[in-house]
């Protein structure tokens, strides 16, 4: 049985301090307090638009962090740049569209294999470990394998978005198979997306998952119980 690990991410301490655009509330801090609290990790998407984390964020939580840094970022050459610059423990690469919310989906890492094996090659020169958000889908896990990938990320906001238990089975029943199939390719597994304290166990129960990065119901949480 794998000992499955926590990667809190802390983007949306970063979001609210956006919202004034100043300096409180401290994503650093927050990150540190979650490494107190037992976190496994941190987790922070640099989005290309800057709208919650920053670049001296990520500087930062690299020089002082105790944990891994896992850095989400789109496959883009500026973001390749930095992440060979500042060097995290692992990249994560994610489909990002600027008028989004927030991730919709996982990676097309068959039509973009080309690209993001250039992206990946250069990461590992950097001495980087690379995870690929994926839908629970074969032919992207497989494809995320042949590229030599270190991990893959399962997309887990299907599942949770169901709005019926039968959708909730078929989910479940897919990330069960994706996480086999991973496993079995030679990748380790990790999920994230919408997980919270009560659709996170069902899939905690599937076993297989090594680490599960979660924020906005943490830190949504965390709003509520510190007012």
């Amino acid at each position: 049985m794998i000992q499955a690990r926590l990667g809190v991410n802390i983007d949306h301490v970063a979001t609210i301090r956006q919202a004034r655009g100043g300096t409180e509330p401290d994503p650093i801090a927050a990150a540190i307090i979650a490494e107190l609290a037992g976190a496994d990790g941190i987790t922070v998407h640099l989005r290309e638009d800057r709208r919650h984390i920053q670049d001296r964020d990520v500087r930062i939580l690299r020089e002082i962090l105790q944990t891994p840094l896992n850095l989400e970022m789109a496959a883009t050459a500026e973001m390749v740049a930095i992440a060979c610059e500042i060097r995290p423990y692992c990249v994560t690469l994610v489909p990002e569209k600027r008028q989004e919310l927030t991730t919709e989906g996982g990676l097309d890492v068959v039509g973009q294999a080309e690209s993001l094996g250039g992206c990946i090659e250069q990461l590992h020169q950097a001495g980087i470990k690379v995870s690929l958000f994926v839908d629970p889908d074969p032919d992207q896990i497989e494809c995320s394998a042949a590229l030599k990938a270190e991990a893959i990320e399962i997309h887990t906001g299907t599942y949770c978005n169901a709005t019926s238990e039968q959708k909730r089975q078929t989910e479940l029943e897919e990330i069960a198979a994706a996480i086999s199939l991973s496993r079995a390719s030679g990748l380790q597994v990790n999920a994230g997306h919408g997980l919270n304290y009560q659709n996170v166990q069902a899939v905690v129960a599937l076993g297989g998952i090594a680490e599960y990065n979660i924020g906005h119901s943490i830190i949504s949480r965390a709003v509520l119980v510190g007012l």
